[in-house]
């Protein structure tokens, strides 16, 4: 602290941060682990201290000048939560910890499990397939039970006073009731919807006994071998509560759809469950994300059962245990296959719920006062709590240049020259300890493009949560639904009028540089700020259209090998990707395909499936011919008997889905990320705007936006484009 405060002048502070910055990328490019993982990031908080103590006594107005003190206070508050959560983050994620495989022991010494399948108002053939895949889990079956909990059908919606909601409540009931004894899994809807989701998976734990409690979210099909990579570490620790694995989506989020980065961009929750949730399980604080875990129900029944008091029942069920001396373990594997939202209206009621829940647990259950809990553990939670206030941190660095360039207020004091020795040479350092750290799971630019667009809406849900801490209700997130057409989003209103506002602040910069040379200098640096604003929100613009969902959005990547039967004709087939209704084979060049014109029915037939008690034949609809690749595609016609082999096809080994996405963990420079940016806002505006005014549906064949990354086929043997919070 004592050289971090030394006066040095802007000179020696330019050469100091020069010096570090060329050290920095010796140790990137040669990339350097182990100790000089430390260096690396001891030398870049030099610099990071530096300016927030330059910034903190040399950059503040008068006090006396409140129409510019008190915006400037805000800014600068805004700045210090960012290098207060850099500290943070630097300290989850400096050794982060690899896990060795789970270990295996014999099936008479497994314990019980219940597997949970929580729903409210999920389709039948997506609960169909995760509870297909559910049972089909390599485990003693006798030592296994599946429980579908349906909120959907409760003794409350079915008697409600509302005609509609009763009768859509009585013909779910029984129609999940019939499924699942199809299925042989087990049903139950209790009796009231009281406390949402922690509420139904404590009902579920009052109709059950086994030792270990697995859940699955309605669309997160596991796959087979999930149970054996997991259960084995509960048997090494009595003192462990629960094991979480990552949640891996098979379709692609509105930001990734409509920008079309899907095939080679490395998918925003890669971050949290590649690098954040190991960097926590070092401190024994990675948690319970609601899905795709297994817990201990000894641990549950000491707090009584789930937690309820916040909407993020998983978070606060996780911190009350932590904090009651029990441990939990991270496997950086993923082992389910599910759903992202599909929309940007869904997206954000997602991030809405889990923004409003984790500030509920900052205020309610707050770590740095929970008795229990070791002082990583109160900062590993903290940190993922502080960190959904971005929305108030984004909305300070939108506006600061807005107040400056529109109002004259005075908010940053300091001389061009000052401005790049200090500020510039920080911002460069903090952006390479962000790709240092997680460079191949998060490209430049990102983190703010996904920021920008949830701070338009999470605002509001951050101010009604600190006005009233206990009135946020849980929503459920709507997944699964194919967007027919390209169109505008129901919520693109706002980003149309926050980019006006930009673009006129910006003009209004660049007249008044050329108009008040006394400040130009000041114009310069602000100006560019702002039209980093401009550029931001100009390809969030390209977020609000809401692309048609493509036909093979939701397939996984696959291997098996099955026999395509037409009448008394059969041709050996290889699965080469394959959703829940849809499958594209690989049949031999050579092989003479059956001729679907002369009719008859086709069934996919998979001998091996027979022995598990799986049914081996599955109808499908085939209207004949090869695509360029030699494939041929497939429809599913199902009945409830035959998910189990289409789970089988989908969930029997998660490798090739992995790989694929293993494959696109690769670094993208700044200066390739930065015109990919520039590209999305100089198409995306024009496009929004002409499809806001003329009410046009953009076509299939128009031209793709300038600098969008063309996704890779999903299922084919193409490899994907190589490329914090």
């Amino acid at each position: 602290m004592f050289l971090i405060a030394q006066p040095v002048g802007t000179t020696g502070q330019l050469i100091i941060s020069l010096s570090v910055i060329v050290m920095l990328t010796v140790i990137s490019v040669l990339r350097l682990d182990g100790t000089w993982r430390h260096i690396f990031l001891a030398v870049a908080s030099v610099i990071v201290l530096r300016y927030a103590f330059w910034r903190t006594t040399n950059t503040l107005p008068p006090a006396d000048d409140l129409y510019s003190f008190i915006p400037a206070l805000l800014l600068y508050g805004a700045e210090m939560y960012c290098i207060l959560m850099l500290a943070i983050s630097l300290f989850v994620v400096s050794d982060p910890i690899d896990r060795e495989p789970a270990p295996q022991f014999p099936d008479e010494e497994l314990p019980t499990i219940d597997v949970f399948v929580p729903s409210y108002n999920e389709g039948k053939e997506i609960l169909a397939l995760t509870l297909a895949a559910a049972k089909a889990m390599v485990y003693p079956k006798d030592k296994l039970r599946i429980y579908l909990l349906d909120d959907g059908g409760t003794l409350e919606k079915r008697n409600s006073p509302d005609p509609d909601v009763a009768r859509t409540a009585s013909i779910r009931h029984e129609e999940l009731r019939t499924l699942c004894r199809q299925l042989g899994v087990r049903y139950h809807a209790r009796a009231e919807n009281r406390h949402a989701k922690a509420g139904n998976l404590n009902a579920g734990l009052e109709v059950s006994e086994g030792d270990l409690v697995v859940v699955f979210d309605a669309d997160h099909a596991p796959e087979k071998n999930f149970l054996k990579e997991t259960v084995g570490y509960f048997l090494e620790d009595p003192k462990l509560f629960l094991v979480q694995t990552p949640h891996f989506f098979a379709n692609a989020d509105p930001l990734e759809r409509n920008l079309g980065t899907f095939g080679a961009m490395p998918s925003e929750n890669e971050m949290f469950y590649h690098r954040i949730q190991k960097g926590l399980d070092r401190w024994n604080a990675s948690f319970f994300c609601g899905s795709a875990a297994v817990l201990r129900r000894d641990a549950l029944r000491q707090v009584g059962g789930f937690s309820g008091i916040t909407i993020t029942e998983d978070c606060e069920t996780a911190l009350e245990l932590h904090s009651r001396g029990w441990t939990s373990i991270y496997v950086d594997k993923p082992l389910i296959s599910g759903l992202q939202p599909d929309t940007l209206a869904s997206f954000i009621g997602q991030r809405s719920r889990w923004c409003r829940g984790m500030i509920q647990i900052m205020l309610l259950r707050n770590p740095l006062l929970q008795p229990g809990l070791t002082f990583p553990q109160r900062l590993s939670y903290l940190s993922s709590n502080l960190f959904w206030m971005f929305p108030l941190v984004r909305l300070a660095f939108f506006a600061a240049p807005l107040l400056f360039i529109l109002f004259d207020m005075k908010i940053y004091v300091a001389s061009l020259d000052e401005f790049f020795a200090y500020t510039v040479t920080y911002l460069i350092v903090a952006e390479m300890v962000r790709t240092y750290l997680y460079g191949n799971v998060r490209w430049p630019w990102i983190s703010e493009l996904y920021e920008y667009i949830q701070t338009v809406f999470l605002v509001r849900a951050i101010i009604s949560v600190f006005l009233s801490p206990r009135s946020p209700k849980f929503n459920v997130t709507e997944k699964g639904h194919a967007i027919e057409e390209d169109t505008l989003s129901e919520l693109a209103w706002p980003y149309f009028a926050i980019f006006t506002l930009f673009c006129v602040s910006l003009a209004v910069a660049i007249y008044r540089y050329q108009t008040e040379p006394e400040i130009s200098g000041l114009l310069l640096v602000v100006g560019a700020w702002n039209f980093l604003n401009v550029v931001i929100a100009g390809a969030a613009l390209g977020v609000v259209i809401e692309r048609k969902s493509e036909q093979d959005s939701h397939d996984l990547l696959a291997v098996g090998q099955c026999d395509l039967v037409v009448g008394e004709e059969s041709v050996p087939v290889s699965v080469a990707s394959i959703s829940p209704t849809r499958a594209r084979l690989i049949p031999a060049r050579s092989a003479k395909l059956p001729d679907m014109r002369r009719g008859g029915k086709a069934i996919l037939w998979r001998p091996e499936a027979s022995p598990d008690g799986i049914i081996s034949t599955l109808p499908v609809s085939y209207t004949g011919g090869r695509e360029d690749d030699g494939s041929i595609s497939v429809r599913f016609e199902p009945d409830t008997e035959h998910y189990a082999i289409i789970a089988d096809l989908m969930m029997s080994d998660l490798s090739p889905a992995r790989d694929a996405r293993a494959d696109r963990r690769k670094r993208r420079s700044i200066i390739l990320s930065t015109w990919t940016l520039l590209a999305w806002a100089l198409r995306y505006p024009p496009a929004a705007a002409w499809m806001a005014i003329t009410g046009r549906r953009r076509g299939r064949n128009d031209p793709q936006p300038v600098g969008a990354v063309a996704p890779t086929p999903r299922g084919s043997a193409a490899k994907p484009e190589p490329g914090a919070a």
